[in-house]
């Protein structure tokens, strides 16, 4: 049986890592665009949000990380319990909050 070949894995000088609380999706039949950004509040009726990085998928690997995210959140609710969602805040098509 051949070994896997072993994973390198390098971090860009450009890394970064920010808090995001919202998630805008968009696709088209090449690939999937997904913007991150941030969501805040500060009156009752204007919601600001901040975007902050854009990622464009393949749909294979779209379909990848809908895998891992499922596995992941499934190992979240075996070890804390179930993530409950408030219904009045279920996300539009194409928007997770």
């Amino acid at each position: 049986m051949t070994q896997p070949p072993r994973l390198n894995i390098v971090r860009a000088n450009e890394w970064r890592e920010n808090y995001c609380n919202s998630v805008q999706i968009r696709l088209n039949i090449w690939d999937f665009f997904l913007q991150f950004g941030t969501i805040e509040q500060n009156s009752a009726d204007v919601v600001d949000i901040t975007n902050f990085q854009g990622i464009y998928l393949s749909p294979q690997q779209a379909k990848a990380l809908l895998g891992l995210l499922q596995h992941n959140v499934h190992q979240y609710e075996q070890t804390f319990g179930e993530i409950k969602l408030d219904s009045r805040h279920v996300p539009e098509a194409g928007t997770v909050q």
